[in-house]
């Protein structure tokens, strides 16, 4: 009897493993259900950081870094117009038919040589202002700087192409269609770029 009972301990001893191997296998999936909860959580968090950022939930350094980049692309446009309309008007006295032009006519030229200048000016302005402050924590107020020598380049390269115009029209045919094609012209630039944009703007989108 004595010889039984120590030959069943062997698998009793084993059944007592298996058992304890299939309470492991079993404490497992919740070890792994834990895992995906977490998993989860941070997909939740993840989502919830895009959402933030495609609300424009910035802060204020990176919302001054986003407005500059959009400006510095804006006057990049800008400021390739009026270097042409610059360089054209620059040429134009050593042409041989400049020496035709009456004295009005120089006087206008100079004028639209003027504004075609402070409008260059005025669009690389924000270009330097930014290379002299550079890491000097004045992002903000470079944008609000840039802002306004951007809005005043415009309007001075709007009025430099107008005289332009009023001054090729008026030495190709002088008189009244020079006057209706500059007043055309210049009515054209304040609608579209400052009367409209400023119509909408009073009329935020919903």
């Amino acid at each position: 009897m004595a010889w039984n009972f120590g030959q069943r301990m062997p698998s009793d001893t084993g059944a007592a493993d298996r058992r304890a191997g299939r309470g492991a296998t079993d404490a497992a999936p919740a070890g792994g259900g834990g895992r995906d909860e977490s998993r989860a959580g941070r997909d939740e968090s993840r989502a919830g950081r895009d959402e933030s950022t495609a609300g424009r939930d910035e802060s204020t350094a990176e919302r001054d870094d986003r407005n500059l980049a959009e400006l510095l692309q804006e006057l990049r446009v800008a400021g390739l117009g009026v270097q042409v309309l610059f360089g054209f008007l620059l040429s134009l006295p050593f042409t041989n038919r400049f020496t035709t032009l009456s004295h009005a006519q120089r006087q206008l030229y100079i004028g639209c040589l003027m504004l075609a200048a402070l409008a260059t000016a005025l669009l690389l302005g924000p270009v330097a202002y930014h290379r002299l402050v550079f890491r000097q924590h004045q992002k903000e107020r470079l944008v609000q700087a840039a802002n306004a020598m951007a809005i005043g380049g415009l309007a001075t390269v709007g009025l430099a192409v107008s005289a332009a115009v009023l001054l090729v029209t008026g030495y190709v045919d002088r008189g009244v269609p020079a006057i209706l094609l500059t007043v055309v012209t210049v009515a054209l630039f304040g609608g579209l770029w400052f009367v409209l944009p400023l119509a909408h703007r009073r009329q935020p989108d919903e």
